[in-house]
């Protein structure tokens, strides 16, 4: 009976030491206060996390600024169709910053064939186009999200040909007694917890409303489910770690659904959300067929997933520009530097054919 006991108690030791290890962050904590004291509103960093988040979210250096005098880039090249309002300095500048942000090894044959620059034989040359006009639908029509820091390709690429942080809707069984919704399997966008694994498609895809708290308590009727409930959970916990925030950064603690008392940021949450539904609806869902045409990208390569399991374009969410930080880089302006992407054209993308 002792030796059962000792053997429990060690068991019951260990279990209580790995729940510890994973599901507390190790210390020091830090807590800044932002609201009314007492109450816990306060945002909770992590020095020694926040350091290795910061490392991470540093700005390559702006070049020179190009001349703006001379030709237009659209009267000396060919088939230039969203940049040609820049001057060739300009053109050739803000290519040369496109290669680094996003196909550094690659380098201008990712987009072109070397051959014959003007041609758009190359899928990525015509997914780039899309791309810069989504850049200036953000810096131009979200400035209630970004404000004048504003973004640039390599906000979200970072060097890579595809964003490290996408998504794409989950392909769920449909077996058994009770369809599925991706519950209690741990996800990391859920924080690895026993919400749903894929947020995403109800909000920064389709447009529910987010809406799961009573007005008041012990409410007569609430028309929200316990599968909504879990589904904002879940969207709030991915945009907790994708910005590296608690709670409270947005909510007040009294109240979460109340928006008179809440922190500002909230309100920059709120144009975020519906800012990376429209990015997902206009620009990112409207290219699936030429990542269909090229799932695992450029022939030359680099090789890589570009759609979802279930076929569906990768798409954005909060995570892929902010990357643990609050604000994408911590709040450097981006958009400053590269004047050029003041200048894209927001009309409508032809084949080369067509000149």
């Amino acid at each position: 009976m002792r030796f059962s006991t000792q053997v429990l108690l060690g068991l019951a030791a260990l279990v209580c030491t790995v729940v510890i290890v994973l599901t507390f962050e190790r210390p020091p904590v830090r807590t800044t206060q932002i609201g009314y004291r007492g109450v816990a509103m306060e945002d909770v960093a992590n020095p020694r996390t926040l350091a290795v988040r910061v490392a991470a979210n540093r700005l390559p250096a702006v070049p020179e600024a190009a001349d703006t005098d001379g030709p237009k880039a659209s009267e000396t090249f060919e088939n230039v169709q969203v940049l040609g309002e820049l001057s060739v300095a300009q053109f050739g500048r803000i290519m040369q910053a496109m290669t680094e942000w996003i196909a550094p090894a690659q380098g201008c044959t990712y987009c072109h064939n070397p051959e014959n620059m003007a041609s758009d034989e190359i899928y990525t040359k015509v997914v780039s186009r899309r791309m810069l006009q989504m850049t200036r639908r953000i810096n131009t029509d979200w400035t209630a999200h970004v404000g004048q820091v504003g973004v640039t390709c390599y906000t979200c690429h970072r060097g890579q040909p595809v964003p490290a942080e996408v998504w794409a809707t989950a392909v769920l069984p449909h077996s058994g007694l009770q369809a599925q919704r991706g519950q209690n399997h741990p996800a990391p966008v859920a924080n690895d917890s026993s919400l749903p694994g894929d947020p995403f498609t109800p909000f920064l895809l389709q447009a529910n409303e987010i809406r799961v708290i009573s007005n008041s308590s012990l409410p007569g009727r609430n028309p929200a489910n316990v599968m909504q409930a879990e589904w904002t959970y879940s969207l709030m916990m991915s945009m907790s770690e994708g910005l590296g925030v608690n709670c409270t950064h947005c909510h007040n603690s009294r109240s979460f659904g109340n928006w008179e008392t809440s922190p500002p940021a909230r309100l920059t949450a709120w144009h975020g959300i519906r800012m990376v539904r429209d990015l997902n609806t206009a620009y990112i869902t409207p290219l699936q067929p030429l990542w269909a045409a090229n799932p695992r990208g450029p022939a030359d390569g680099p090789h890589g997933a570009r759609l979802g399991p279930g076929g569906d374009a990768l798409k954005i969410n909060c995570a892929t520009c902010h990357q643990g930080a609050n604000r994408p880089f911590y709040g450097a302006p981006m958009l400053e530097g590269y004047p050029e992407l003041r200048l894209i054209s927001a009309g409508p993308a032809r084949a080369a054919s067509a000149e």
